[in-house]
């Protein structure tokens, strides 16, 4: 069996780009690994490559979901896995490029995830409880539930409260009862591109600035429009939620801008923190990341 191939790291490092040079040289397709490029209708603000961008690469697992439906990272492997397995019969080398940290576990490592997908009457019921009786009240439900997984989370950490009470409802199972390594199922490449600090914020902003001289503004008030909820999953996203806030509140532009650059900084910062407890990734230098390297790097001790 070959190797996966994971591009990862932070937002705005050029993950897309050497995808596709990747895919190009070895002659094989990517497989995206990005929750918000999952929907449908969310372009701009998920800095979605379109179809010249692409380069005639097959793209999978982009525009799959209807914004309307939760899409969790249970729902991610069921869909993802078999393309994996498909390529690698093949003979090709699966790129899984994207910067959602549980989607490249998934893919990676054998992960239960609750064996639980996302059920929207559930965590609608725990959204109304939620707007009824406050986060506290739901705390406790979830210490009540499973005190163990309660511990490892606060109080305020409302989305990954609700997600294991759903896991409990679902499955009968607590999520801390989920014994998940990091034994993997496929033999992998994993590289970062290393961006300074600074220059990668330099980066971020000028992604943000890109995204509303192309029609972030509009792409959001469309969605609103067609009968998107606000409370919708894909709307929590960096970009989205921060430009409807905005638009309650009445601000203009250059606020929405620079809400939206320090809230992607603050993302990228977490990006790196949960990457860098990925076994065995090795973080290029933007100088070093070139399909020559990673040629290099995926032949190494074959």
């Amino acid at each position: 069996m070959g190797k996966l191939l994971i591009i990862c790291g932070a937002t705005a490092s050029g993950k897309t780009g050497l995808a596709i040079r990747c895919a190009k040289k070895l002659n094989t397709e990517i497989i995206s690994a990005d929750s918000q490029l999952v929907y449908k209708g969310l372009d701009i603000g998920t800095a979605k490559p379109d179809t010249a961008e692409r380069q005639g690469i097959t793209h999978y697992l982009i525009d799959l979901a209807d914004p309307r439906r939760d899409f969790s990272v249970f729902d991610y492997k069921n869909a993802a896995v078999p393309i994996v397995d498909r390529l690698l019969s093949e003979g090709k080398t699966p790129i899984i490029c994207g910067g959602t940290g549980f989607y490249i576990n998934a893919i990676l490592f054998e992960r239960s995830y609750g064996n639980a997908g996302a059920d929207k009457s559930v965590r609608e019921k725990y959204a109304a409880l939620l707007e009824e009786k406050g986060k506290e009240y739901l705390y406790s439900m979830l210490i009540k539930a499973d005190r163990e997984t309660a511990e490892k989370l606060h109080v305020n950490d409302v989305k990954r409260v609700i997600r294991a009470l759903e896991i409990y409802e679902t499955s009968g199972i607590k999520k801390s009862d989920q014994h998940d390594g990091f034994t993997p199922k496929y033999d992998y490449l994993a590289v970062a591109i290393n961006y300074p600090r600074e220059e990668l914020y330099a980066r971020i902003d000028r992604r943000v600035d890109d995204m509303f001289e192309r029609g972030l503004l509009e792409e959001v008030e469309n969605l609103i429009a067609s009968g998107i909820d606000e409370n919708c999953q894909c709307m929590q996203a960096i970009g989205y939620k921060e430009v409807i806030k905005c638009l309650k509140n009445g601000d203009n532009q250059s606020t929405m801008r620079d809400i939206i650059k320090i809230n992607t900084r603050h993302y990228a910062k977490r990006q790196i923190t949960f990457f860098k407890k990925l076994p065995n990734l090795v973080w290029l230098s933007p100088r070093d990341a070139t399909t020559e390297k990673i040629e290099e790097l995926l032949n190494d001790g074959q």
